[in-house]
């Protein structure tokens, strides 16, 4: 037997045992295969694109029936399926957007700024002030921007003035005023009460108006003498009260206030936030005292919002006034000496300071 034939007959014996070997090694892949999937039990298996994608381009080269034979873990037509959207892929482009390129969110965040804080400017004058800043945009702009958002051109939008900064321009003048209501345990079982509250808007000072079972027109009347007296009135160094819809509102009630100097404002329908300052105080009271107790009778209730309201007026840090007290009294001067705590109803409510040297 010559070299030649010799070199042959190797070459045809190696690739016999390699083809044996690849098959051998394949086999052990299927039958890996059927045990994940059958671990698996019916869940997806869970592919990030790009193994999609590298499965996809294998799956393309080995054809239908081998895949038929070897695909385990997902079907023929799922690999195939994903070979086509790989293609798609490569000849899908972003296709550019004709005209001008769209204006940036920072400069419209900035337009709406400005016209919301600043009622009488025009497309002028917001064109200037972002010309200030470095922002190079047409009045034009401008004004499909406002109009995008439904906002009014300058000479409308001058009409009106916000909400908020009516409150802003009459902060000192201004109180506002709400009811709440709290069950009440008396001889007759649960009454309930409710508390009427007036609160100033730029110092957050509370005073109870009025507590009652029966919120009628002379209830709201003699309330309304009493908080304009002209000695000790609440309201007597105050131009506004603001008040929600609410019936109990009477116009009687209104008229009476306005005939002392005091104007009533109703907020807005539809402004949930319009008399913000008030619901929050309702929250604090109910969350911090009335709602964990229970009241006997219209003293005990009566006690309970006597004690919150020291309590809230100087003993109790405010985050709308940057964490501090409304009206500290002279112990939080104190930075030495024993440190004690002031308790009331019963230690529901806390109040920690130094006891002077």
């Amino acid at each position: 037997m010559n070299n030649v034939n010799l070199i042959s007959l190797l070459a045809m014996a190696l690739a016999g045992w390699v083809n044996r070997h690849q098959q051998a090694i394949i086999d052990y892949l299927i039958a890996e295969n059927r045990i994940f999937k059958q671990q698996l039990n019916g869940r997806r298996l869970q592919l990030s694109d790009n193994d999609r994608r590298r499965r996809a381009a294998k799956a393309k080269a080995l054809g239908r029936e081998v895949l038929d034979e070897v695909a385990n873990l997902v079907t023929p037509d799922t690999l195939l399926a994903w070979y086509r959207n790989l293609i798609a892929r490569k000849w899908t482009y972003a296709l550019k957007r004709p005209g001008r390129p769209p204006v940036s969110e920072e400069i419209v965040a900035l337009v709406l700024r400005m016209a919301g804080e600043n009622a009488s400017w025009g497309y002028d004058k917001i064109q200037g002030a972002l010309d200030n800043l470095g922002y190079t945009v047409a009045p034009s702009t401008v004004a499909n921007i406002l109009k995008r958002h439904g906002i009014e051109p300058a000479p409308e939008r001058g009409k009106r003035t916000s909400w908020r900064t009516f409150l802003k321009a009459h902060w000192d003048v201004m109180a506002a005023t709400d009811f709440f209501t709290i069950e009440v345990l008396t001889s007759r079982g649960l009454v309930t009460y409710y508390i009427l509250f007036v609160v100033h808007l730029a110092t957050r000072r509370v005073h109870i108006a009025g507590v009652t079972t029966e919120p009628n027109s002379a209830f709201m009347i003699q309330v309304a003498q009493n908080l304009t007296d002209e000695f000790d009135g609440f309201l007597k160094d105050y131009a506004y009260l603001v008040m929600d819809r609410d019936t109990k509102f009477t116009l009687a009630f209104r008229y009476f206030l306005e005939r002392e100097g005091v104007e009533p404002v109703r907020c807005p329908p539809r402004a949930p936030r319009c008399n913000a300052i008030a619901e929050r105080f309702v929250r604090s009271i109910k969350e911090e005292c009335l709602e964990r107790m229970i009241l006997f009778g219209e003293r005990s209730l009566r006690r309970a919002l006597r004690e919150y309201g020291i309590h809230y007026l100087s003993e109790r840090n405010h985050q709308g006034v940057d964490n501090q007290l409304l009206e500290p009294s002279n112990v939080v001067d104190f930075h030495t000496g024993t440190i004690q705590r002031r308790e009331r109803l019963g230690g529901m409510l806390s109040f920690y300071y130094r006891e002077a040297a």
